[in-house]
């Protein structure tokens, strides 16, 4: 075999690949908070799942990913198994618009594509042109990518070594399934595959009959990105991946089974052998979907059994919406960072809460209870930060990249809630272990500016979670009354020190105590900032 047919065909299949993940992502960022509500809106309608797997995979182009997220999402709790069935199964619908787009033969004029996508890469200066034409120069790449792929092909014909193993595939079919089902697990890709028959095909070096069983087993092979990334997942996610397999598995079996009639019916919807492949693919997940969608219930039924028994209960310590596979969709990613940060923000809250009734109530237990919450705050504000420094380098639009830049600053502020929380719960230790007592003004007052500051965090943690401006504004408000209130109690408090209410050994503790709560108004003010400057820009 020349080395020359060999690097071309390699240097063709690495220009597919890469066309498809530039044009991908170009469509990810331009769809931008669209793909994200679309996932929002997930019902347990399995009809609606499907629908919402095979957009999300026809913006992103590819039906691993999509899997591979929905891994993510049942390993941390969002998406039951029934919802991530029809995702998986809408996925393989989505993803067989790659192989209509290449059936299209568009190879004479990809250079006039690159040229324009080249162009608004290089010259545009809008964020969303630049999207657009990374779209345009993926989907240019992608089709000199299969040029590259046919013209590399082209001697194969003549190859003796060739010519027998088609032969050996045309005497036995499931043979061509276990290829296809090998190729697809190297190369992580299905649409790649199933572009290299094309190419094939282009150069009438196979015939359907050869092509269909090869297809098939593709759609077997791409479930191995899907394993793999069920590897040290929850029990649920690994039954995800496992239900991938099946469904898969069960629809190759039902079409080789119907081989000779499938081999009749496509031919009826015209088209050359390579838009009779992409017919053929398109045929395969309609028609799959369309049989086992009824019987989602027993599909999570066997894969109960089949990976029996329950997760166990995890600690505190876990990102309950993040996960690294979500990264594959940054999109979906970001909005999930928005939920994490969000349940920092309401431990921060609880715990100011916790923190403050032990100082009022004397309660030791409490206090032990407020240091094991300010151990779970500080670990995820490590985790959140080092996985958004991870989503920044993926493809983002100009939009989410200054949500993610503010979300720095959040965090920051959150988690410096959680430490006056903590400040708190040691000057509630230092009253107990001292004795101290205030006068019933002073635990009046106290209280009193606790409640409003409660109130700032609270409406500040609200707006960032429904992106609400009212409620941001409602912080905002509250936290010039808490800088007043904190400057009358500390005046209030020096005069009843000067007419002996108050003893000097609870002085330093009522200070410290106001000043702590004036500087979380500060902090929740920042969040409620945060959101009102998002809204405007």
């Amino acid at each position: 075999m020349d080395y020359k047919m060999i690097f071309q065909l390699l240097g063709g299949l690495g220009l597919f690949v890469y066309g498809m993940k530039l044009m991908g992502d170009g469509l990810q960022k331009a769809a931008g908070e669209k793909l994200k509500r679309m996932l929002e809106i997930l019902t347990s309608n399995r009809f609606f799942a499907v629908l919402v797997g095979a957009g999300v995979t026809a913006i992103i182009q590819s039906s691993s990913a999509t899997t591979v997220m929905t891994i993510g999402f049942v390993n941390a709790g969002l998406m039951n198994l029934f919802q991530a069935a029809g995702v998986i199964m809408g996925a393989n619908i989505g993803t067989t618009m790659t192989a209509q787009l290449i059936a299209f033969k568009l190879t004479d004029i990809a250079p006039f594509i690159l040229a324009i996508g080249a162009a608004l890469v290089l010259f545009s200066k809008k964020k969303k042109t630049k999207d657009i034409g990374e779209i345009i120069l993926g989907f240019g790449i992608l089709f000199v990518g299969m040029s590259m792929m046919e013209v590399s092909m082209r001697p194969l014909s003549e190859l003796d070594a060739f010519k027998n193993l088609i032969l050996v595939l045309g005497k036995h079919p499931f043979m061509g399934v276990i290829v296809g089902l090998c190729m697809t697990a190297t190369v992580q890709s299905s649409s790649a595959t199933i572009g290299i028959l094309m190419a094939l095909a282009s150069n009438s070096s196979i015939s359907l009959a050869i092509a269909l069983p090869i297809l098939f087993g593709d759609n077997i092979g791409t479930c191995a990105t899907a394993l793999l990334a069920s590897i040290g997942t929850t029990r649920n996610a690994k039954r995800a991946a496992l239900l991938h397999l099946i469904f898969n598995f069960t629809g190759t079996v039902i079409f080789m089974l119907a081989f000779k009639l499938v081999l009749k019916i496509v031919p009826m919807f015209g088209g050359d052998v390579q838009r009779q492949i992409a017919n053929a693919h398109t045929l395969f997940n309609v028609t799959n979907v369309f049989i086992q969608v009824w019987f989602i219930g027993a599909l999570v039924k066997i894969v109960n059994k089949l990976v029996p028994g329950e997760d166990e209960k995890s600690s505190a310590l876990v990102l309950e919406y993040l996960d690294r596979r979500l990264l594959e969709t940054p999109s979906i990613a970001v909005g999930q960072v928005i939920k994490e940060v969000t349940r920092m923000g309401k431990l921060s809250s609880d715990n100011l809460s916790n923190a403050m009734n032990a100082f009022l109530n004397c309660d030791e237990k409490m206090i032990s209870s407020v240091v094991e919450h300010e151990v779970t705050i500080n670990y995820l504000e490590r985790e959140i930060t080092s996985y958004m420094v991870s989503l920044s380098n993926t493809p983002l639009s100009e939009h989410q990249s200054e949500i993610i830049t503010s979300l720095y600053n959040v965090v920051n502020d959150i988690e410096r809630i959680g430490d006056h929380a903590d400040n708190l719960g040691e000057l509630a230790k230092s009253r107990i272990d001292n004795k101290i007592v205030f006068s019933e003004k002073a635990m009046t007052d106290v209280t009193y500016m606790f409640e409003t500051v409660k109130y700032c965090v609270d409406n500040a943690i609200t707006a960032l979670d429904n992106s609400d401006i009212e409620a941001a504004r409602k912080a905002m408000e509250v936290e010039n009354k808490i800088d007043d209130m904190e400057k009358q109690l500390k005046k209030e408090h020096i005069l009843r020190l000067s007419q002996l209410e108050c003893t000097p050994a609870g002085s330093s503790v009522y200070l410290e105590l106001l000043t702590n709560l004036e500087r979380v108004g500060d902090h929740s003010n920042n969040i409620a900032q945060m959101v009102v400057n998002s809204k405007e820009n």
